[in-house]
């Protein structure tokens, strides 16, 4: 029989092991269809934050949409159009170090935390979602954080954040890197086309804060 607190002392010394947690981060990303939903959810952060940054500029959010390939767009009207291009892959990786430094903290915290992501997804579907492929999306991620609150009062739940948080970083780390397709579209054409700066080196630092993120991670 396995003794509570010794199941409770390994899946602590899990939880605490950041590059046990990233490498069964990159062994999931490999695995078909359970990849999925951390690509719906990266894609779902970037998103958000163009849309945050819209609202805290000044700015509204017309429509969020999800595709199932883990693209998406954030349709915004007024605001900074600088602040709302950068603020999509620097955003993605600002949530996921959130997530994974509140799952560091004690257990009634990280419930609230994930019962807030849970409760901005639905705000999401409320007011900016108008596609049901989106709505199905969005309900895939509300799912996620709903079992997170269901598994709360068990240790493993820091663990599971915590491997939410590094996949999003993980995403975050590449995805800017699939702007480098000569298509002269997205937040780095924008960019580039505002400030004169090339594209290529908004990819660069767009891929370096990913890569920041996790060393910050790595030291906390």
């Amino acid at each position: 029989m396995i003794n509570k607190s010794d199941a409770h002392s390994k899946l602590s010394r899990l939880g605490n092991n950041f590059w046990l947690l990233l490498v069964v981060a990159l062994v999931l990303q490999y695995i078909p269809f359970l990849s999925i939903p951390f690509n719906w959810l990266e894609s779902y952060f970037h998103e958000i934050s163009h849309g945050l940054a819209a609202l805290l500029t000044g700015g509204s959010i017309v429509q969020i949409e999800l595709f199932t390939n883990g693209a998406g767009l954030c349709t915004t009207l007024g605001g900074s159009t600088f602040v709302i291009a950068f603020s999509g892959y620097a955003g993605a990786v600002m949530w996921g170090v959130l997530m994974y430094k509140i799952a560091q903290l004690n257990n009634r915290v990280t419930h609230i935390a994930s019962a807030l992501l849970a409760l901005l997804i639905v705000v999401s579907c409320l007011l900016w979602v108008r596609d049901l492929l989106t709505l199905f999306i969005c309900l895939c991620l509300l799912a996620l954080f709903l079992f997170s609150l269901k598994i709360s009062h068990f240790p493993i739940l820091p663990v599971v954040l915590k491997l939410f948080a590094i996949m999003v970083l993980l995403n975050s780390l590449k995805s800017p890197l699939y702007l480098i397709d000569n298509q002269n579209i997205g937040d780095g054409a924008m960019l580039a086309s505002l400030t004169f700066i090339p594209e290529m080196v908004w990819i660069v630092i767009w891929s370096a804060i990913g890569a920041s993120g996790i060393y910050y991670l790595r030291k906390s």
